[in-house]
């Protein structure tokens, strides 16, 4: 099953300030979410980003708040995205089948929404270069385990290349510069 980017919904979940200078690869995942999300704009498909507990671990990283719409950010305080009704409710009326997950920690909130999200009837796709764990056992491990549950692992360039399908679309050479970019 390919990406379609009429059917998709970037979702980025809590790559916030104070937690990602303790994650390893964190510097790693937060560019590539930024890759995404510049990609995501420019092909028009929607972006949705959680902040959890955001009084203790603070706001978005201000990298991704500078491209970012205010209106994409969403508090929660469940792990899980679809847990949280504000959340849950933000992810169903933009009415898309397909949910693509970056964010960290990739076996805690990561792991719980696309689990979540696949057990609820959505394809569900983790982007694992734009996850970041502690330990990186724990993102193994945790990518392994949704793997095994029917979530489909990807990388970033795969995303924007399935959301163009071909090669002489409008925004091609827009989005092959920022692929080189990276």
């Amino acid at each position: 099953m390919l990406i379609d980017l009429q059917r998709s919904l970037l979702l980025i979940v809590d790559m916030q300030e104070r937690l990602l200078p303790a994650l390893s690869g964190g510097g790693v995942a937060l560019a590539r979410a930024a890759f995404l999300i510049r990609a995501a704009k420019g092909m028009g498909s929607p972006i949705l980003v959680s902040e959890h507990y955001a009084d203790g671990i603070g706001r978005t990283s201000q990298m991704l708040l500078d491209v970012l719409p205010t209106e994409c950010i969403m508090q929660k305080i469940h792990f899980s995205c679809l847990a949280e009704p504000n959340c849950s409710l933000r992810i169903a009326e933009a009415r898309r089948k397909q949910i693509l997950i970056c964010g960290t920690e990739t076996h805690v909130c990561v792991q719980q929404t696309a689990l979540d999200l696949n057990d609820a009837g959505y394809e569900t796709f983790v982007v694992a270069d734009a996850t970041a764990s502690r330990h990186q056992e724990d993102k193994h491990l945790a990518l392994e385990r949704m793997r095994s549950a029917g979530v489909i692992i990807v990388s970033a360039e795969m995303v924007v290349f399935e959301w163009m399908r071909q090669g002489d679309i409008p925004r091609f050479r827009e989005m092959l510069a920022l692929i080189k970019e990276r």
